[in-house]
């Protein structure tokens, strides 16, 4: 359990470091200041001011945190800080529902459930460094990075999204599911009763000459009048209007 303990301020400060250098070294953050919780609460033409001195606040504690001696005073700011953040967060949800906090990024999302959660473990954390009294566990420190990098939502667009983006890729979700196999006539019984086939069959030459199936389509290709009648009929549903004709040559 020590270890845990003596772990926490290393998770406390990279996360403040991460914070305090966004709100001051970040154009875009500094520029859109004025539209987040932080403007509603100071008022926008101090929000770039608050938000600056809400990185320094940020980067003195996480100062307080990496530099030896270890003391449970520097837990105890980092307590105060992450208490400061719950506070802030709740004003934000009742008075600024729509805002986002401005805590890491330049998202417009409104605080939600994640943010709280982040906030309430950093507050976590903070307590139990206080009692910290041995050396720091590496994997602790990473586990609870990566929880924190999962309830950052500014982060989403770095991870989330193309994750998303891959799960898309990999599972389809709006390619049509396996059919099992359609019988040829089938298909044809629902190519003549349709539009398509109406307007080119005064064309057509042959029978049937190739049928191939792919992505859920029949094709279905005739000989016409030196050129070739490619119909696409789909093998799932039974709307003529669905059917397809190009005539190639």
């Amino acid at each position: 359990m020590n270890g845990i303990a003596a772990s926490q301020p290393y998770v406390i400060a990279l996360f403040l470091l991460w914070a305090g250098l966004m709100k001051l070294l970040s154009r875009r953050m500094r520029a859109r200041a004025g539209q987040t919780a932080l403007a509603r609460l100071t008022g926008p033409a101090r929000a770039v001011p608050a938000l600056r001195l809400v990185g320094l606040a940020e980067l003195a504690v996480a100062a307080l945190l990496l530099l030896p001696p270890v003391h449970p005073l520097d837990g105890a700011a980092a307590a105060l800080l992450s208490a400061g953040f719950l506070a802030y967060l709740a004003y934000a949800r009742v008075a600024a529902p729509t805002s986002s906090c401005g805590c890491l990024g330049t998202h417009s999302r409104p605080v939600d459930a994640r943010g709280f959660a982040r906030a309430a473990l950093l507050l976590a954390a903070a307590v139990l460094s206080m009692t910290a009294a041995s050396s720091p566990i590496p994997a602790v420190v990473l586990l609870e990075a990566v929880i924190l990098l999962v309830l950052s939502s500014e982060l989403d667009r770095y991870w989330l999204t193309p994750l998303r983006r891959l799960l898309v890729r990999l599972r389809r979700p709006l390619a049509l599911p396996p059919l099992r196999d359609v019988p040829l006539e089938a298909s044809l019984h629902l190519l003549r009763r349709s539009l398509a086939y109406c307007s080119a069959s005064a064309q057509l030459t042959s029978d049937v000459r190739e049928t191939w199936d792919e992505d859920g389509v029949r094709f279905v290709v005739y000989g016409a009048r030196e050129r070739t009648a490619v119909f696409s009929v789909p093998l799932s549903g039974d709307d003529p209007g669905a059917v397809r004709v190009a005539l190639v040559d």
